[in-house]
């Protein structure tokens, strides 16, 4: 290292001797300088060897800067990227090729003779399903004017997957419909903002008319065909999902996980779910699923925050000697406190999990007295006057099994009696029928489904990994359309609540001919799932949306499985009004949006490589 180092000062004591001359006289060392005693002058000098080294700096700084100085201009595009902009007609015609191209591949998947689409993943075997939103979401353009239509139109899947759960492919299909009818009304002159207006007339005099259609659920039977429907007509799932429901209540966890045979099993376990998950990562105990689990651990239950571990030693002592999992349930826990507890989870193999209080205030308080007596322990709270050094191990609860997300909790099989678990429920329904407030009201029905339902853990098989993934998609999508149709029960299915529900638009007049326009627009687009449907099964979507029109049965509908026109509410081709509203909703609002779209701003390409801007880190440096 001495002789490199030597070596450098020596070579640019020649290239600054000038400087090295004057800085040696100014030193009174112009004798030595004289006699050319180079090396001396180096290795004794320590001024002169900070002069050197402050010069190499220099020196290199200079001649790199000098040397990437035209590249720094050429890439100067890359610290002030260019944009390139489209207006009217233009920018909007690329937003539908995009648009069009999106809904034409989710369009597959509508209705009982739906197709499937194969989606190529990053990692493992390709994806086969028939869920809307899994198409849309995998769908990315190289153009950037195509991607923001399609983007758009994504978010519109997106949002009603989020509210509803189901109905993504029929809000798609909207979105499609209603922008691409606005792109043609813009285009003939008429006003992008009036339009909107008469489109947003029509949505809310539709929505009005579907909810006086709607008709509450009752039955397992009723539910059985919600299901069935949304899995794309599919008996086995509706029959399973209904059977749950049935067992755990309409407000029960229902959960799907794989199954181990070819065919699908049902499961119901004593549980409860809270909205509460590990407070760090490094207590998971599946990789490949995010998840803790344990089986048969031990609880502790407060609502104090622990701040040291010497606060629960003795909990964690009697734990580790019976070679039990130990599951804390509390305020919160500190930094100092975590990082010892994560320490010896991952050192010293000790089973542990730290999850917050579910809820809030008075509300945070009851749910953690219910897993007290679901699980046979008792709260650490100061109310009852017990503090971490007094309270005893019989404080602690326990459960057949914890499964512990980053999200959720749910606890199973609980070892609290079931004479205290009634008494629970009992006291919850006295507090129900007593409570004015419609907020307490539903916290109160929360924690009586949580206490009274379980669990329900529908297993589903399959000989392939790729055949139980889009099995389970539909049951999701199925699980979610029964939960909304609880909620806001049911309408005629196969798209004609939607094609009924547009009489009403005959009627319903704009303060212009613009926003009539509007409103004509969302009467023809929601035509459009009903087509669709049609069209997927192998027949003429306008002839059977036309003969539909002239009966004045709105029970009636096209039974697209097998081609012949019912009676959809006695033959279970039914869809909840939740999802069809939201679907609606949805689309035009997104769509309605983009019908105002004036310019697009898209980041320029490189026109000399033909790609994208290139990256903002120049790659031939020195």
């Amino acid at each position: 290292v001495n002789i490199v180092y030597y070596f450098v000062l020596y070579f640019f004591f020649f290239q600054a001797e000038d400087g090295i001359r004057d800085f040696c006289l100014s030193r009174g060392l112009g004798d030595v300088y004289k006699r050319q005693v180079h090396g001396e002058l180096i290795k004794k000098n320590k001024d002169i060897q900070a002069y050197l080294i402050q010069k190499v700096m220099f020196s290199v700084t200079q001649k790199v800067f000098k040397k990437n100085l035209q590249s720094l201009t050429r890439f100067s595009p890359a610290f002030f990227a260019g944009k390139d902009i489209k207006f009217g007609q233009d920018c909007r015609d690329r937003m539908l090729k995009g648009c069009e191209l999106l809904a034409d591949a989710v369009q597959t998947t509508l209705g009982p003779k739906g197709r499937n689409v194969v989606i190529e993943q990053s990692f493992g075997s390709p994806k086969i399903t028939k869920d809307g939103v899994t198409v849309a979401k995998n769908i990315e353009f190289a153009d950037k004017y195509m991607n923001i239509g399609a983007q758009l139109v994504k978010s519109v899947a997106n949002k009603t997957n989020d509210k509803a759960g189901d109905g993504t492919t029929t809000a798609t299909v909207l979105a499609r419909a209603i922008y691409k009818e606005g792109c043609k009304s813009v285009a003939a002159g008429l006003n992008p903002m009036d339009l909107r207006r008469g489109i947003n007339l029509a949505v809310d005099a539709i929505v009005q008319d579907l909810k006086s259609r709607s008709k509450p659920i009752r039955g397992k039977e009723k539910i059985s065909h919600v299901a069935t429907i949304s899995a794309n007509g599919d008996q086995q799932i509706g029959r399973l999902i209904a059977e749950l429901m049935d067992k755990v209540g309409e407000q029960g966890t229902i959960t799907v996980a794989d199954g181990r045979t070819l065919n699908h099993e049902i499961e119901i376990v004593e549980g409860m779910r809270f909205d509460r998950g590990y407070v760090s990562p490094y207590f998971v105990t599946d990789p490949k699923t995010q998840k803790c689990e344990f089986e048969n651990p031990l609880l502790l239950l407060t609502d104090k925050k622990v701040t040291n571990v010497q606060q629960i030693l003795h909990f964690l002592e009697y734990a580790m000697k019976g070679s039990r999992p130990l599951v804390i349930v509390c305020d919160d826990v500190e930094s100092e406190a975590l990082a010892t507890l994560v320490l010896n989870k991952l050192r010293g193999g000790l089973k542990i999990a730290v999850v917050k209080c579910p809820g809030f205030g008075d509300n945070r308080k009851s749910q953690m007295n219910d897993i007290a007596v679901l699980t046979g322990g008792t709260v650490i709270t100061e109310e009852i006057g017990l503090q971490f050094d007094k309270a005893e191990t019989s404080v602690l609860g326990s459960c057949k099994k914890v499964i512990i997300s980053k999200d959720d909790s749910i606890i199973l099989d609980g070892a609290g009696t079931k004479e205290t678990i009634e008494e629970r429920i009992d006291t919850i329904r006295e507090q129900l029928k007593a409570s004015t407030s419609e907020y307490d009201k539903e916290k109160l029905q929360e924690r009586l489904a949580k206490l009274k339902g379980g669990v329900g853990i529908i297993k589903v098989g399959g000989a392939s990994e790729v055949e139980v993934n889009e099995i389970k998609d539909r049951i999701q999508d199925a699980l979610c359309a029964t939960r909304a149709a609880v909620e806001e029960g049911i309408v005629v299915g196969g798209g004609c609540a939607l094609l009924y529900a547009s009489r009403v638009l005959k009627n319903l007049k704009g303060s212009n001919f613009d926003q009539q326009v509007g409103i004509q627009i969302v009467e023809r687009a929601v035509q459009i799932p009903c087509k669709s449907i049609a069209q997927n099964s192998g027949f003429d979507g306008a002839v059977v949306v036309g003969k539909l029109l002239e009966l004045n049965n709105e029970n009636m509908g096209f039974d697209a499985q097998n081609g012949v026109y019912v009676n959809m509410e006695e033959t279970g081709i039914i869809d909840p009004t939740k999802v069809v509203r939201v679907a609606l909703q949805d689309a035009a609002s997104v769509a309605s949006l983009m019908t105002t779209t004036e310019a697009m701003i898209v980041e320029a390409k490189d026109d000399k490589k033909g790609g994208q801007s290139p990256s903002p880190y120049p790659t031939d440096f020195e």
